[in-house]
């Protein structure tokens, strides 16, 4: 099978390689400046890099389109007419609804669609990640030389019906999940410090919090803008958490703790019942892994993000477990976190406790409540320039941790999911 890439940014390029690596031929192709420093780095791979997407497209047996969501219908519009006779086409956006649309729209009717989404950035190789396997359209042995094909450079691969499920998931284990760090992120930047050092951000949850925050702002503010905006699903979600996040602010502000209690226990009963498979991430692992250097000074935390997002997920009628199939590091750290404090009854009771009556750390609550706001408003809006702008705002104040929180996160994902 001949391979052929159309885009070789990050991800293009890990896969490129991954496949020319266990024998597969493979070629590309990306904007002509990119064109010296590409073939110097992949020639030694025997990848070769094309002058055109459509000399991909005329020659390759399975074409994949490794561009960013917002400019696809322009990649596909000009190369999909020259797909070769009977080719599969597959796309690496993370959103499948444009993409297939887009797909329709421009490929031959004998092109197959089968397409993919990787579960993982840029900085894991494809070995051991899922992957999500998506057929569309395809005849005769062409799934199986998919799913052949991810086997070989062994992927965990899992296997969804279509496009609609995929991206109800996503919307989940992706768009919810960004905004809710991104929302924290936002928040500690209007409050003007760096929550490393506040004594209200040290210990175990706090760190997974710290690191996962400034795992996401260390890459790119158009993937994030795209999963968001792009996913039609995302923003009913989203709408949720900034509901549930808002009412249990006001319930906080009004010290109503009858109604506050009744309504965090019903959602714990709902997500975190005795018959499910839990993850139980390791206390001790997640204190090790710290930017402060006053880890013995821990003030006690509401933990707002974390109850919004359970919350949430009760009024969605959401199993996150069951969206475990198409999980990221950042979904498996946040729902770790949510079942770490909600079947511990002395950590929650203490994070009932300090978001009613702690006065010391309301004030960051109400950053948060705002930040909720504020890419809730974006994302309803589909404002894919106005997400990029914050983004870019909040990932400008951590610049100088970014590096250390993404190589950091990195290493407690690895021990978190090994313990």
């Amino acid at each position: 099978m001949q391979i052929g890439f159309i885009g070789l940014g990050d991800m293009g390029r890990l896969y490129a390689k991954a496949f020319a690596t266990v024998g597969y031929q493979v070629c590309g192709c990306d904007l002509p400046v990119n064109r010296a420093k590409l073939e110097e780095e992949l020639q030694p791979f025997g990848i070769t890099v094309m002058d055109e997407g459509k000399d991909v497209a005329r020659i390759s047996d399975l074409v994949i389109y490794s561009v960013e969501a917002e400019k696809l219908e322009q990649v596909v519009a000009e190369c999909g007419p020259s797909t070769k006779y009977g080719a599969i086409v597959a796309g690496q956006t993370s959103v499948k609804h444009p993409e297939i649309a887009v797909f329709e729209k421009y490929l031959p009717a004998d092109a197959q669609i089968i397409t993919f989404h990787a579960m993982h950035g840029p900085g894991f190789q494809p070995k051991g990640q899922k992957l999500i396997l998506i057929p569309h359209r395809h005849a005769g042995d062409a799934y199986l030389q998919m799913k052949q094909l991810f086997t070989v450079v062994e992927t965990d691969i899992v296997e969804v019906p279509d496009y609609h499920e995929h991206d109800r998931i996503v919307a989940d284990t992706q768009a919810v999940t960004h905004v809710g760090f991104e929302s924290m992120g936002t928040a500690w930047k209007a409050a003007g410090f760096f929550p490393w050092e506040n004594a209200s951000y040290v210990g175990g949850i706090d760190n997974v919090k710290i690191l996962t925050t400034l795992r996401i702002f260390s890459y790119k503010a158009h993937v994030y803008a795209g999963l968001a905006i792009l996913n039609p699903y995302a923003r009913q979600q989203v709408r949720q958490y900034a509901t549930s996040e808002s009412e249990l602010f006001k319930l906080m502000i009004k010290e109503e703790e009858q109604e506050f209690r009744a309504r965090l226990y019903r959602a714990r009963d709902f997500v975190f019942h005795e018959s499910r498979k839990l993850i139980m991430f390791n206390d001790n692992v997640m204190r090790e892994f710290s930017l402060s250097s006053e880890a013995g000074h821990q003030k006690p935390n509401s933990h707002l993000s974390i109850l919004s997002m359970v919350d949430a997920w009760y009024h969605l009628g959401v199993n996150p477990y069951d969206n475990l199939i198409a999980q990221t590091p950042p979904f498996r750290l946040r729902l770790g976190i949510a079942e770490y404090l909600f079947k511990n009854d002395e950590l929650l009771e203490e994070s009932i406790k300090t978001a009613l009556y702690d006065k010391t750390i309301r004030g960051d609550d109400l950053e948060f409540h705002s930040a909720v706001r504020e890419w809730a408003a974006i994302i309803g809006y589909g404002d894919m320039e106005g997400y990029k702008k914050h983004f870019t705002d909040v990932q400008e104040f951590f610049k100088d941790r970014l590096q250390e929180g993404n190589k950091q996160s990195a290493e407690l994902i690895k021990r978190l999911m090994e313990s």
